[in-house]
């Protein structure tokens, strides 16, 4: 008899996290736990949520589900990635699935998929929207080479001439669908001047249609989608306006469906990139196992928080390497964790 746990955690944050519509200290996020060992993580959106009670009802519907599997396998996986329960907790779910396939057959998780190994992960940095001049400060004294800035909010313009005062770095931009189609005119092309070559949802996604418009035909900026694009059907209603996506994991309900997504981008000539939200590693796995479908990788989340819960993934600045005990999924750290848990 299989045995599973729910832990709801509050994550402090090493600095306010701020996006265009909204910012947090503290990310509560939760937890799922098969037979004590193969864990998942479901982690919402700052902004756009789900709300906790949702979550939680959601995983307890999906829970009460797999109880009924006779067994626990690749079309356990299938079904689980199958359930019509929000997103953010079907991720969880999967990722908790996926480990315990790797941890019961003494495979690595991206070998259960048929996926490539996880070598040479770079990930971006983010900086929150701050004042211009704070900003500038932060992103000149970052050691990380690869740096996203938020942006989105009504001193953007200002924020332009920070990058002519940067060396040495490649500064993406996501504004969250901050701008105005007009906006999104004049920012992707002075951005585009300065040498930014990815700019993740310029506008909201109702606005997607006018992305080609808006990037014009000197621009070499690669457009993004994140928001708006959760399943392998937004994929193919939005492909024709976009240059990328942004799978995540808690968008899209977990590793199968963001594997059709990166599959179907790549066989379009698109870019795929694997983003986060705020979340420890026991999320962040389920995007390193197939991290060999992507491009780029915006998967800095757990270097956010002020502690990780969990072991297996290692980060050496903008390097990320999972070890080489990480069958069986990321392993919680007991004594961190239980200074977390929110009752």
């Amino acid at each position: 008899m299989n045995h599973l746990d729910v832990v709801k955690v509050n994550l402090p944050l090493k600095n306010v996290f701020r996006v265009s519509k909204g910012e947090t200290t503290v990310k509560t996020n939760v937890i799922t736990v098969l037979n004590n060992r193969y864990t998942g993580e479901a982690a919402g959106s700052v902004h756009y949520g789900p709300d906790l009670g949702e979550i939680e009802q959601d995983l307890q519907s999906g829970i009460e589900q797999i109880k009924l599997f006779e067994s626990i396998d690749l079309e356990a996986l299938e079904s689980v990635s199958n359930f019509e329960i929000n997103p953010v907790a079907k991720s969880a779910l999967v990722g908790m699935i996926v480990n315990y396939l790797s941890g019961e057959s003494k495979r690595y998780p991206w070998e259960i998929l048929n996926l490539g190994t996880p070598v040479g992960v770079k990930s971006s940095i983010t900086i929150g929207i701050e004042k211009p001049k704070e900003m500038l400060e932060k992103i000149k004294n970052c050691d990380y080479p690869i740096i996203k800035i938020k942006m989105g909010n009504e001193e953007d313009i200002m924020v332009l001439d920070i990058l002519d005062q940067l060396e040495g770095k490649e500064i993406r931009v996501d504004a969250n669908g901050g701008w105005t189609c007009a906006k999104a005119e004049e920012m992707v092309f002075h951005l585009s001047q300065k040498g930014v070559k990815i700019i993740e949802q310029p506008t909201d996604a109702e606005f997607v249609s006018e992305w080609n418009h808006i990037k014009g035909k000197k621009s070499d900026a690669c457009l993004i989608m994140d928001e708006g694009l959760n399943s392998l059907e937004d994929y193919k209603k939005y492909s024709e306006f976009i240059d990328g996506v942004n799978i995540k994991m808690e968008k899209c309900g977990g590793i199968v469906e963001g594997i059709a997504i990166a599959n179907a981008a790549r066989e379009d000539g698109k870019k795929v990139m694997l983003g986060c939200m705020v979340e420890s590693s026991i999320g962040i796995a389920q995007s390193l196992y197939m991290s060999s479908r992507a491009d780029y990788y915006d998967l800095d989340a757990p270097l956010l928080l002020k502690e990780d819960i969990a072991r297996g993934i290692t980060y050496d600045m903008e390097s990320i390497a999972v070890d080489r005990e990480i069958i069986g999924g990321p392993k919680i750290m007991r004594d961190v964790i239980e200074k977390y848990i929110s009752q």
